[in-house]
């Protein structure tokens, strides 16, 4: 008879409750967005066909993030009463770090969609806030967490400890994950489905070094999976900043706490060819006085100006994330 070890039903069960709140919130929280006038300002020189989106509601990441919470609750609730609550408390400080983030794409969001303010937070304001939540986490990572500052090898297996270098490290995956998960969200279902892949990446991984953490990302990618019920292409809800920012802190977080930063070389090389995509552009148009390498970047809008459709650009960027995850993984 198969028998599955309780910390795989941790896994299976926040799945499941995330997956339900977040499907059962789209039908009342869009509406809710919807009434409240919380639409998504398309940008001018974006693509012709996004324009007719213009109005979509966002700041949907709040139902994903709710259905998050609330698995990692119930998952640290039901252990502690069964006395192994040492398996889940290790949740929380990735979950701090997520809704922290999540918290400064909701203040740019407010601003920019309610306040009609056009720049949201200035940049000064959010790179501080990401700093502070940044470096609260590194610190845990460091300190309490039992984790120190050793990162893993690819190949050789080998973990190396980078003693003070690893705050300058740790800040730069966080930020920069952070930055490549907010440019990935600009198709219908590509920040999600590619985040998604992220997450199950991690789940494993988490079940095999530390299985506390493993309901976390379980919860990640449940929660995702019914977003993209209301996201898939034609999209009803975007997640915004707030939806992208406290996903790149979820990325960038596991990544660190399960000494796996060099592997988001390959399972988040999407979000790596976004933001790079954006910096090679920006810097070779100032350099040529206005010629472009990419038709537009981020890089996902290249491939839709060469004539290939949302849902196939959603579909080839999250099947190769799928791909390297499973190389990763080998490694």
């Amino acid at each position: 008879m198969l028998t599955v070890s309780g910390e795989v039903l941790d896994v299976i069960l926040s799945v499941l409750i995330a997956f339900g709140i977040s499907a059962a919130l789209g039908p009342v929280m869009i509406p809710m967005l919807h009434k409240l006038k919380f639409g998504q300002q398309i940008r001018e020189e974006g693509p012709e066909a996004h324009k007719a989106k213009s109005g979509t509601p966002t700041m949907g990441g709040i139902m994903f993030l709710i259905a998050i919470s609330i698995a990692v609750v119930v998952i640290w609730a039901k252990n502690m009463i069964l006395g192994s609550e040492t398996l889940s408390w290790k949740m929380f400080p990735i979950l701090l770090i997520t809704l922290g983030f999540g918290l400064v794409g909701f203040l740019d969001d407010f601003l920019k969609v309610v306040k009609k303010q056009s720049e949201g937070l200035k940049p000064w304001q959010k790179m501080g806030l990401q700093f502070v939540f940044s470096g609260l986490f590194i610190w845990y990572v460091m300190a309490a967490s039992g984790c120190g500052s050793k990162v893993l090898i690819p190949v050789v297996g080998m973990e190396v400890d980078f003693w003070w270098f690893y705050i300058p490290f740790a800040m730069f995956v966080l930020i920069g994950t952070d930055n490549g998960v907010n440019f990935c969200d600009g198709l219908d279902g590509l920040c999600s489905s590619v985040t998604a892949a992220v997450a199950v990446y991690f789940t494993l991984i988490a079940l095999l070094k530390d299985p506390g953490v493993a309901p976390l990302s379980a919860a990640v990618f449940g929660a995702l999976l019914g977003f993209l019920l209301f996201n898939v292409h034609p999209a009803k809800v975007f997640m915004g900043d707030t939806g992208s920012l406290s996903l790149g802190a979820y990325v960038g977080a596991m990544a660190l706490y399960l000494k796996q930063p060099i592997y988001l070389i390959l399972v988040g090389f999407i979000y790596m060819a976004e933001v790079l995509s954006v910096i090679i552009q920006v810097t070779y148009f100032k350099k040529t006085g206005g010629k472009r390498i990419f038709r537009m970047a981020p890089i996902h809008h290249h491939f839709e100006l060469g004539g290939w459709s949302e849902t196939r650009v959603v579909a080839v960027f999250t099947i190769v994330t799928i791909l390297l995850c499973l190389v990763a993984y080998c490694i």
